[in-house]
């Protein structure tokens, strides 16, 4: 995984034999890093931007907090499917040449010492800044008289009505606890009422209650107090017990794998077999156990052993375990000194000045980048739609879109005003399915027609096609993004809209969308490349073009902006491109599987990781001897999208637009206040700002530009 002597021995020795005239063999293991140490380098990144001293306050703690929810994604799904492999008898070794087992192994290793890494942030940096801006989390030590006996109260109130402590005995095996659920293990001493001795308890956190609670602010000085429901619990959890003695009272939370598997050709109705699945994955196997820093080895041994784990599964943390449930407390500060500037997104002058958007997508296309261009035009077009006499049909496709979605209150207003609406609706969106299924019975009761996309591959495309009467013929209006029709992550989420009225590309999304619903032959788009069919094949073409430019003599250049790049066959076109003397930049926000760097391998080759306050999420490639040189796309150039799902990318067709989206990307390659480089080794360095440069941050550069 890491890279040792030996290894970047190997790697030389592989370029030396390009820069002699040699070819370096392509499928060499040494040029490609593990896609999962990749994945746990971006949680990395995330967590650095807690201490980065350019980042307001609350912005860095909020950071520390996404980089616990994704080490638990990261485990609940990375690492239960390498321990999955191993369990099962399939291990496959990837491209890096890694076996699941040396996986595993390195990923804990590294994990036990970022997560080290997060506590320590937590206590010695976070929390005396928190302090010092009148933030307190209050440590049970801390407690005065008076604050103990309201928490007393608040426990006998609040707490003990709905808490179930669990003895263990012969009669009362170790429970079955819920995935990522709070979580008490207690010793005791002494006989209860029934004359029964176990020693050992449970006590599990009401998962209906607050993780952190704000104090009245009349018992406390100056500030905003807040006390974690675990201190709570541990303060009062004799309560319990009457008559006994807890001689330890220790937190714990174990993590289980999440994946759900839905695939299978006997499956006769994919909501139902979901249902089954969404219940089982609140208990499926173990994957890790975190327990308090001073809880001794007796007792998370036992912990270890009724979890089925190992050694090096176990977790202990200096801080409370649920620590991403911080984000209660944050939600209750208005501290706008020590937090991002508020965001006002921008509408383009267009659209502020027609109340049509039909009209107004009748002249021309419109391009708007999310969060800093507002996401309601996109939403304004499908309500408009919903009213609109002339409009006939609504065809959607809906892979995220929130609890409570405007886009999925405008389709069911649309189908009770009679429009032909259908909804492609993919339930398997990782820990979105239960929304899915939710929303997907909503629109079937008010009369839209929902189909569930193609069993073997998930619907990941985002599509909107609206089909209105004008005259005597019909019009295709449609909209194509980057991103989910999720309003709320259109506020956190760097993604482009692109809504035309073009009648070859809208005939395009119609054949998409008559694939997807109905059944038949491979279709043939004029202008868009369709995953699982023409999508890579598209993409390898592309760059292949640029490789022939090169060694044409011409000018050639690749830009890719991505969340992840692993698929091989696009990495080895990128090499043999920059071999070729391609100029190659890549903006890879998380995963990528390439080395860069490698003389007469990729040495022309450049990749940057932007980590700022927006989640960088856009699929963007830009060729720049192509017909159409700028493409946006659902898909990254990962296997999964190329290969096993329904994805599209389409070209930008008006040149000034493809300009502006060129620019936008020149833009990141020149950010040095939240860009990360990619080395040879795959580690990350971050880039420095040089002694005669201008400070540049690319998203504060177009917040700047278009936002309000």
């Amino acid at each position: 995984m890491s890279s040792t002597p030996n290894k970047l021995s190997v790697v030389e020795d592989t370029s030396r034999g390009a820069e002699t005239g040699g070819k370096a063999d392509l499928d060499s293991s040494e040029l490609y890093l593990n896609q999962e140490y990749s994945r746990l380098k971006f949680n990395t990144r995330v967590l650095a931007q807690a201490t980065n001293e350019r980042v307001p306050l609350l912005e860095r703690l909020k950071f520390l907090l996404i980089f616990a929810s994704n080490m638990d994604e990261f485990f609940e799904i990375r690492l239960a499917g390498q321990k999955s492999q191993i369990e099962f008898g399939r291990e496959n070794t990837g491209p890096d040449g890694y076996s699941p087992r040396e996986v595993l192994k390195e990923l804990h290793l590294r994990s036990h010492a970022v997560t080290e890494q997060q506590y320590q942030i937590w206590n010695d940096v976070l929390l005396p800044e928190l302090a010092r801006e009148h933030i307190h989390f209050l440590p049970i030590q801390s407690w005065s008289d008076e604050l103990r006996s309201w928490i007393k109260r608040y426990f006998k109130t609040e707490v003990a009505p709905v808490i179930s402590p669990l003895g263990l005995d012969p009669a009362h095996p170790f429970p079955r606890l819920v995935n990522k659920s709070l979580n008490f293990i207690l010793s005791l001493s002494g006989k209860d009422a029934f004359g029964r001795e176990s020693g050992l308890a449970i006590v599990p956190a009401p998962r209906s209650l607050p993780r952190v609670i704000k104090v009245p602010d009349e018992l406390c000085d100056h500030g905003d107090h807040f006390i974690f429901l675990s201190a709570i619990i541990a303060a009062n959890v004799s309560d319990l017990f009457p008559g006994m003695s807890v001689n330890e009272c220790h937190q714990f939370r174990v993590i289980r794998n999440s994946d759900l598997d839905v695939i299978d050709a006997e499956v006769e109705d994919i909501a139902h077999a979901l249902k089954g699945e969404l219940f089982s994955r609140r208990f499926g196997s173990a994957v890790k156990l975190e327990v308090a820093a001073q809880c001794p080895e007796e007792l998370s041994s036992y912990l270890l052993t009724q979890f089925n784990l190992g050694e090096e599964e176990l977790y202990k943390h200096n801080g409370p375990l649920n620590l991403q449930r911080v984000l209660e407390a944050v939600n209750q500060l208005d501290r706008p000194a020590i937090s991002y500037p508020a965001l006002v997104p921008g509408i383009p002058k267009k659209i502020r000045e027609s109340s049509n958007m039909f009209q107004t997508i009748s002249h021309g296309d419109v391009l708007l980048q999310h969060p800093y261009q507002s996401f309601s035009p996109v939403i304004d077009l499908i309500r408009q739609a919903a009213k609109d006499h002339d409009v006939l049909a609504i065809k959607q496709t809906l892979y995220r879109s929130g609890s409570s979605s405007e886009v999925v209150d405008a389709l069911i207003e649309a189908a009770r005003n009679g429009k032909e609406v259908t909804a492609v609706v993919e339930l398997r969106a990782r820990f979105d399915e239960e929304e899915n299924l939710h929303f997907a019975s909503r629109l079937q009761e008010a009369g839209a027609v929902v189909v569930y996309g193609v069993l073997t591959h998930k619907t990941h495309a985002k599509m909107l096609l609206i089909v209105r009467k004008e005259g005597k013929q019909l019009k295709r209006y449609f909209h194509l993004g980057t991103g989910n029709y999720h309003a709320g992550n259109a506020r956190m989420y760097t993604d482009y809209s692109l809504m035309s009225a073009h009648e070859e590309m809208g005939n395009d999304v119609h054949k998409v969308f008559q694939q997807l619903t109905g059944m038949g032959r491979e279709i043939k788009p004029k202008h868009i490349f369709h995953a699982p069919f023409t999508m890579q094949k598209k993409m390898l073409a592309l760059i292949n073009s640029e490789t022939a430019a090169a060694m044409e003599g011409k000018p050639a250049r690749i830009i890719a902006k991505c969340n992840g790049l692993t698929e091989r066959k696009i990495i080895k076109a990128l090499y043999e491109a920059s071999a070729a003397g391609v100029q190659i930049d890549l903006i890879v926000r998380g995963i990528c599987c390439l080395r860069p760097g490698i003389p007469g391998v990729s040495e022309n080759i450049r990749v940057v990781s932007i980590v700022g306050r927006f989640l960088e999420h856009s699929r963007v490639y830009y060729f720049a001897n192509a017909e159409h040189p700028v493409y946006a796309s659902s898909a990254d150039l990962m296997d999964r999208n190329l290969l096993r799902r329904v994805e599209v990318c389409f070209p930008i067709l008006q040149s000034k637009i493809a300009e502006r989206i060129h620019k936008e990307l020149e833009l990141y390659l020149l950010d040095n206040q939240n860009s990360w480089s990619l080395q040879a080794d795959g580690e990350y360095q971050l880039v420095r700002q040089s002694e005669n440069s201008v400070e540049l941050s690319a998203q504060a550069e177009l917040l700047e530009k278009y936002a309000q």
